[in-house]
């Protein structure tokens, strides 16, 4: 495995829940430099922005975390936006990166980019062999488009370009917009209003039978480093513990963690999105690295987290 000692790396969209994370566990390693930009400093859907940025700083690696997120509110409300920006900013920056003899470029996917009716758990080889969820599909078109981008280089050019698709991801700094988030901050969010409030019951979308997988983003960024580390990693990757609850399950541990004692109510006309989602970490364990924090767990220190982030008046509320 190769040492990071050294190494300039570029953490694109170091602001957000997994960039964040990426540089607090950069810092913690003997890492030579860690370079970050704002949007505002550099657009990644603006071209000769990202080609001026690449020529000047020349990183040795790029762990790219940029991109629009959402849940399926966000998904479905703004589709044009989350093709657009994913799409751009992933090929502009994996071309600027190659023009500019960046060596390696790891790049971020999602567990979505699989087909709706996967296999399960989801090996990385069901990759486009079906339909995609229509509730995210924009989005999961862009990244599929991203990782393989990041595959063709490698092939043609010989760059170590390569992707890991994280499942579902929660943790410190996640946005907890109402309309906008994802299903773990949203519940979390829900819960402890109701809890504030002692309002009798919670309602929650769906059925609460879909199952999902959920990594905390200190886990992820464990593994991505870990990636970093090999020196000839997988083209594609998945990054998750390989175990599910439903829905309905995970809102009963949140509740729990927050010491909620209401009801817990699913509203079944809103949408449930893919039935089943659960990765095969069979690769990723291949190569040494396994995830440590267990759910409860990582449910119990994100609350804390929403907590003082709350106190502070610094929780993400990011609109779409």
């Amino acid at each position: 495995m190769s040492a990071l000692t050294s190494q300039r790396i570029f953490v694109a969209g170091h602001r957000g829940m997994v960039g964040s994370a990426v540089v607090r566990a950069l810092e913690a390693t003997d890492v030579g430099e860690i370079i970050t930009r704002s949007r505002e400093e550099l657009d990644l859907t603006n071209q000769a922005d990202v080609d001026k940025f690449f020529a000047q700083q020349r990183p040795d690696n790029v762990v790219f975390c940029a991109g629009k997120v959402g849940g399926i509110h966000a998904n479905n409300t703004y589709p044009a936006e989350f093709i657009y920006e994913n799409l751009t900013m992933a090929a502009h920056s994996i071309h600027a990166a190659y023009q500019n003899d960046v060596p390696r470029f790891l790049f971020l996917g999602s567990t979505c980019i699989y087909p709706r009716m996967a296999p399960q758990p989801m090996p990385e080889s069901c990759l486009l062999t079906g339909p995609l969820e229509l509730t995210n599909e924009a989005y999961a078109l862009a990244k599929i488009a991203g990782l393989r981008m990041c595959q063709y280089y490698r092939t043609q050019y010989g760059v170590t370009y390569h992707a890991a698709m994280p499942t579902n991801l929660y943790g410190p700094g996640d946005n907890y917009h109402p309309k906008n988030s994802h299903v773990l901050p949203a519940l979390i969010s829900r819960i402890h209003a109701a809890k504030q409030s002692d309002a009798p019951e919670v309602v929650i979308w769906g059925s609460g039978t879909p199952r999902r997988e959920f990594l905390h983003v200190d886990d992820l960024a464990d593994g991505l480093l870990h990636l970093l580390k090999l020196d000839d990693p997988p083209d594609l990757v998945n990054v998750g513990t390989g175990s599910d609850v439903t829905i309905a399950e995970l809102a009963g541990l949140i509740a729990n963690a927050i010491g909620y004692k209401g009801n817990i109510v699913q509203d079944k006309t809103k949408p449930d999105g893919t039935p089943v989602k659960r990765t095969d970490c069979t690769l990723i364990h291949s190569t040494g690295w396994k995830a440590t924090i267990g759910l409860i767990e990582g449910i119990e220190r994100t609350y804390q987290d929403f907590l003082r982030e709350t106190e502070s008046d610094t929780v993400r509320l990011k609109t779409a």
